[in-house]
């Protein structure tokens, strides 16, 4: 069962779209990767397809024959260049490319708000957290927050549209 909050598409990444992955994760978006599933699977193609429609997700993949096969479950990204492929996405009208920090871009679980002593306990936060607003991934914990990284990081999705 997927974890949409609203009613965003939800993804699944083939193997040769991790980076675009992560970035779905950061702008908000349920993106389960190929890459969770046992490497070196012949029926992997089979298995993506049987996903995308029992979990009602669009298969996202650099491979023809299998966004063929997906028919209009499934979407040809054709950009090797990261912006490429949110561009492609934001035309397609299926991403809105901003920032959301609302899941985390290891594992995909939803984020809630960090205690104090997760941030405390985490030695990468930053000392200067005036004005920061901090997530938690209770699965990876792992500690995130808009900083520079992530301001630099809509700026480049920003200004490659």
């Amino acid at each position: 069962m997927s974890e949409r909050p609203d009613r965003r598409p939800a993804f699944i990444a083939d193997r040769m779209l991790g980076t675009l992955c992560r970035y779905l994760r950061f702008m908000g978006y349920d993106t389960l990767s190929a890459n969770s599933l046992r490497e070196g699977n012949r029926r992997e193609d089979t298995l993506l397809l049987d996903l995308a429609d029992r979990t009602g997700r669009i298969l996202l993949t650099k491979d023809r024959d299998l966004a063929e096969r997906g028919g209009e479950r499934a979407v040809l990204v054709m950009g090797s260049d990261i912006l490429d492929q949110v561009r492609e996405l934001t035309r397609r009208g299926l991403i809105v490319p901003e920032i959301r920090l609302t899941r985390c871009s290891l594992c995909n679980r939803l984020l809630r708000p960090a205690t104090g002593d997760e941030i405390a306990g985490t030695d990468y936060a930053p000392r200067n957290r005036t004005g920061l607003r901090f997530f938690w991934c209770r699965n990876c914990s792992k500690l995130y927050w808009m900083g520079s990284h992530g301001e630099n990081l809509e700026k480049r999705i920003r200004e490659g549209l």
